[in-house]
């Protein structure tokens, strides 16, 4: 990875910064806008559907015979995006897992404040399991909140008894709503995407009054013991890298096979940028290794 096209990268996200206002539907509409100026590519397929009660977006590719089921969840710190609007990165999933993705399109607060994203995500699991696909067959992925709400996924179906899926695939996790992370301050100039302040009120929103070290917010703080194999990806151009490594450590605390990438002079979710960061591309290609060798 050449630091050109770090920097090349860095100046585009400055550019298009989360602003640190309080209007939701503005922040929505601004990631809505970025998001779909990327087009998908044109062997992407994505289909409306429902799994559980809950909307989703299946993704495959074309030319793919999909063996395996990746249930995938969105970022978007639990108040923007959707499914649809994140196929792009689950297609590249899908790609290298040989896999059919479901993207899950959790209600987002503050309109669905906790528990509607923890629920639908339980949800639409269970009602994989129910279709008859064996979880040896089924890895969880996600990015950012969708990270961090793949990680309490698996902790909520270990508590409900559920089986757990083969592997989970979590992309610089957002697992920390209390924002202790000391790279919230560390990492703060060096990260052109996010900051405290504009993390808090989205907190706020989603945590509505209830305690936000709950395990099933912020997983960091939730028992993983007994959990399914986890690769954690982050970039070091991030406040939310501490909540990786935390994550990371505390997994490992529990027992749980526990990969932890670090990647220097990367921002939040560099794996989105695979097509102009040669670093975002391998990561992917490492981490569809790694679901793999969990798959059926």
């Amino acid at each position: 990875m050449s630091n050109e096209q770090r920097e090349n990268l860095d100046a585009i996200l400055r550019q298009s910064a989360f602003p640190a206002v309080s209007d939701v539907n503005e922040q929505r509409r601004q990631l809505r806008e970025l998001l779909s100026a990327q087009p998908l590519p044109a062997d992407v397929t994505v289909t409306a559907a429902v799994l559980g009660g809950v909307p989703t977006a299946e993704v495959t590719v074309d030319g793919i015979e999909p063996r395996h089921t990746v249930l995938y969840f969105h970022g978007g710190v639990y108040v923007l995006g959707d499914a649809f609007l994140a196929a792009e990165l689950a297609s590249q999933v899908a790609r290298r897992t040989s896999a059919k993705v479901i993207s899950v399109d959790y209600r987002l607060a503050p309109e669905h404040p906790y528990p509607a994203a923890v629920d639908d995500a339980l949800a639409a699991y269970r009602a994989l399991l129910d279709n008859g696909t064996d979880p040896s067959d089924i890895a969880f992925a996600g990015e950012s909140a969708g990270g961090g709400l793949a990680v309490a996924t698996l902790v909520n179906a270990r508590d409900h008894g559920l089986p757990l899926p083969a592997a989970a695939f979590v992309m610089s996790p957002y697992a920390d709503l209390t924002l202790a992370g000391i790279t919230m301050e560390t990492k703060r100039k060096a990260d052109p995407l996010l900051s405290p302040e504009a993390l808090q009120p989205r907190v706020t929103d989603y945590v509505s009054g209830n305690d936000a070290a709950l395990g099933l917010i912020s997983p960091i703080f939730a028992d993983l013991s007994g959990l399914s194999p986890l690769i954690i990806q982050a970039g070091t151009h991030e406040v939310l890298l501490d909540d990786a490594t935390r994550l990371a450590r505390q997994a490992a605390l529990a027992d749980v096979e526990v990969t932890l990438e670090i990647v220097p002079g990367v921002p939040h979710v560099f794996q989105a940028y695979h097509p102009i960061l040669d670093e975002a591309a391998a990561a992917l290609d490492r981490a569809g290794r790694f679901l793999s060798a969990h798959l059926a």
